[in-house]
């Protein structure tokens, strides 16, 4: 049976709380009896019977929009997905152990087109560094991300909606849910 991670948008913003226990019977009543919610930031590891990931997040999300009254994005990685993420280093290691900031991460619905992912590089600095992996948007701010001057407006106009983790939860989850 497959195993995926959820990674979802916008689930406690805006004045909504929705707690651990919550999310976890929400996947429950779509069906994912084992699903585990990791931090309470919308980061959910669970099996599906379908190898079919566009299959999986219509399923998740029609499931969370009924289940919590809102609608919910969910951007799905598989296993092999979230391990190969977890392994990219998109910059030299020095620069991401200098800088005050933390390696940032996107995930994506789809692949972005040549052009997008131009547009968005034209942005980069030597104070905001970007780079592509498949479906993600790696960022090295040079300082906190609220401090960034980073158009984040001008990335999801070129990019579509996304999600952003720091790269460290990428790897954390890699490491206790997807060992390989």
């Amino acid at each position: 049976m497959p195993r995926y991670a959820a990674f979802l948008r916008a689930i406690n913003i805006g004045g909504r709380r929705v707690t651990n226990d919550d999310l976890r019977a929400a996947f429950q009543a779509v069906g994912f009896a084992d699903a585990v919610v990791w931090r309470a930031s919308g980061n959910v590891i669970f099996d599906a019977d379908s190898r079919s990931a566009a299959k999986v997040t219509e399923r998740v999300d029609a499931g969370l929009t009924e289940a919590l009254g809102y609608e919910v994005r969910t951007f799905l990685r598989t296993a092999t997905e979230v391990r190969k993420i977890a392994a990219h280093e998109p910059f030299d290691p020095a620069h991401v152990r200098g800088p005050a900031g933390k390696l940032q991460l996107a995930l994506l619905g789809t692949a972005p087109s040549t052009s997008a992912r131009r547009e968005v590089l034209a942005l980069a600095t030597d104070d905001d560094r970007l780079a592509f992996g498949d479906r993600e948007l790696y960022w090295l701010p040079s300082g906190g991300f609220a401090e960034s001057d980073l158009d984040r407006n001008a990335l999801v106009k070129a990019l579509g909606a996304m999600t952003w983790r720091t790269k460290n939860v990428l790897e954390e989850i890699a490491r206790k849910y997807f060992a390989s």
